[in-house]
């Protein structure tokens, strides 16, 4: 890979002198501090790399499939004669004859949507645009100048050659071959290029149809602008930038390549008709491919450029440096390093965090790896910073330590997977569980007891108070149920009940919840014409229960006087009587 673009380069720069200092400069000015004293491993060329502390892995969000080389014309876009102003434009106006600048318009809007769903959901990140329009132009031109429909949809496939470590990164199907046909190996998927298996985290519904597809450039666009969001990166800060674009390619080729792109397409750009994009030609694997690419990555197309011109052979055969092995090169497999049991409460932070060693064949600790910590499963528990991937460097003992976990209010079980970044190796999997929350006591707020007459409405409502371990009880689920007995807590079939929407009669509800104080107010209640004594009887998620006695009676008649008392008051009432007296 770092010889073919050496010799685009070479080609590019071969028109004049000063075309070829402005290529040196571009690529010295927009990586600086790109390198590290770590040197990474590029999977699908077996060349070193040096990359960034954060950069992620050598596998990236594409499994370093190849990419597209072309490099952007050397001199910047220029401003049209008479172009008129849209909404399309950006920065400054272009000449509508400079092909490079024109980006197919529903690629585009992808783009800049992807850019204004980041602006509120991860406003620190500073996501720029032209970063996801620089990387989709060197991972698939553009999806194949634009080949999509008008709601995103790549027309044709667009796969990466077979990941199945033969001149690439080895990494065997995880997705039953749902996205790229292939139930052996995973390939590079859609116009962003992701890998099954990267995707099954990162990807994201863009359009808003309920699906996540890597094959539709707003579902890609926007999972490549999160997954360059990670880390807590800012790509306003140059190095983030690096870091970001390094993560998703480990490779200071693709990186000074990337942002060849973005400060061309920074400069000014317009969108042109879907289809009708510039096809790059050049790949970083040696071969050239405009058309479709088939399940092996393969060109199907033919392509009109013009054939490369004749190097001269050296006169001495070229030799390959020796490098020298890395840290990361001696690891052997991952062990767990005593981590506890992982469960929490719904909405609580997980107590322990995972620890993970990593050895080498004879068991010795090994410092300075990077260990990647990916959330796997149906849940939406997250690290802290809420990202369900972080890479952590080993410490002196070995030893990684996973940023804290973040329950969800989803329960259920997942499982953290733990990696070494840079190395296929044997990994650990930690089981985690999120229960749902909980709560140990209830109590009765109401100071008075429920009663009511036949065939009324109890005054009050019946109120509760959730706690757990002391605690309020917030969110806790619970049920209600008028019963027959103390013994018996079938649910009774007469006596006091509730009313549903449609005002028939109820007697157990099943979706009641504490709020936030732990309280939980019951809908009001109705008698019918039986009278006595009832229960009702409440439980939560973690056993606390609380039976209340509801009481339906005939209210009491007005007393009526005694005969003697009536006789003698009609008597003191009588003029006759008095008089005689």
């Amino acid at each position: 890979m770092a010889a073919q673009f050496g010799r685009r380069l070479r080609k590019g720069a071969a028109t004049t002198a000063a075309a070829a200092l402005a290529v040196a400069a571009l690529s010295a000015s927009q990586a600086p501090g790109a390198t590290s004293g770590d040197t990474g491993r590029q999977a699908n060329a077996g060349a070193s790399t040096s990359a960034p502390d954060g950069a992620g892995s050598a596998d990236g969000a594409t499994g370093n499939s190849p990419y597209f080389t072309d490099l952007p014309p050397l001199n910047s876009p220029n401003p049209g004669a008479s172009p008129t102003a849209s909404s399309s434009s950006i920065g400054t106006a272009v000449s509508r004859g400079d092909a490079e600048a024109g980006i197919p318009a529903t690629v585009l809007d992808a783009y800049k949507k992807a850019e204004a769903e980041l602006r509120g959901s991860k406003p620190g990140c500073n996501l720029p645009w032209q970063l996801l329009a620089a990387i989709g132009k060197v991972e698939s031109g553009q999806a194949r100048g634009g080949d999509v429909d008008a709601e995103g949809n790549t027309l044709h496939r667009i796969l990466g050659p077979q990941l199945d470590g033969n001149g690439f990164a080895l990494i065997p199907d995880t997705d039953g071959g749902k996205y790229d046909g292939n139930g052996q190996y995973d390939q590079a998927v859609g116009p962003m290029q992701f890998i099954p298996s990267t995707w099954a985290w990162a990807g994201r519904d863009g359009n808003g149809d309920g699906v996540k597809d890597p094959n539709n450039v707003y579902d890609a666009a926007l999972a490549a602008g999160h997954y360059l969001c990670r880390n807590g990166w800012d790509l306003s800060v140059q190095a983030d930038m690096n870091s970001a674009i390094l993560s998703y390619n480990n490779s200071q080729d693709y990186l000074n390549l990337v942002l060849s792109w973005y400060e061309f397409y920074r400069k000014g750009t317009h969108s042109v008709p879907n289809g009708t994009g510039t096809l790059p030609t050049h790949r970083s694997d040696g071969s050239t491919g405009s058309g479709d690419s088939g399940s092996d990555g393969s060109t199907t197309k033919p392509t009109t450029s013009a054939p490369k011109p004749t190097e001269p052979t050296p006169s001495t055969p070229s030799t390959t440096p020796t490098v020298p092995p890395t840290a990361t090169d001696t690891v052997d497999h991952l062990e767990d390093a005593g981590t506890a049991t992982l469960t929490a409460t719904a909405g609580d932070a997980f107590g322990k965090q995972i620890s993970t060693r990593a050895e080498t064949k004879a068991g010795r600790a090994v410092a300075k790896v990077r260990v990647r910590f990916t959330i796997v499963g149906d849940t939406d528990a997250t690290f802290s910073g809420g990202e369900n991937t972080a890479a952590v460097a080993t410490d002196s003992k070995g030893v990684a330590v996973a940023p804290a976990l973040q329950a969800g209010e989803k329960t259920g079980d997942f499982t953290v997977h733990a990696s070494v970044v840079g190395r296929t190796v044997k990994g650990v999997d930690y089981d985690a569980t999120v229960t749902a929350r909980a709560a140990d006591t209830l109590a009765l707020v109401n100071t008075t007891a429920p009663t009511c007459a036949p065939g009324g409405e109890f005054t009050d409502q019946v109120q509760a108070k959730a706690t757990y371990q002391g605690a309020v009880a917030d969110k806790v689920a619970a049920t209600a149920t008028l019963i027959k007995s103390a013994d018996d807590t079938s649910e009774n079939d007469k006596g006091p009940y509730f009313k549903d929407a449609n005002g028939n009669a109820v007697r157990t509800l099943t979706d009641l919840q504490t709020d936030a104080d732990g309280g939980l107010t019951l809908p009001k209640l109705y008698a019918d014409d039986t009278t006595g004594t009832f229960l009702l009887r409440i439980t939560t998620t973690g056993g606390a229960t609380l039976t209340v006695e509801l009481t339906v009676a005939a209210a009491d008649p007005s007393p009526s006087p005694s005969p003697s008392a009536s006789a003698s008051a009609s008597a003191s009432a009588s003029p006759s009587a008095s008089a005689s007296s």
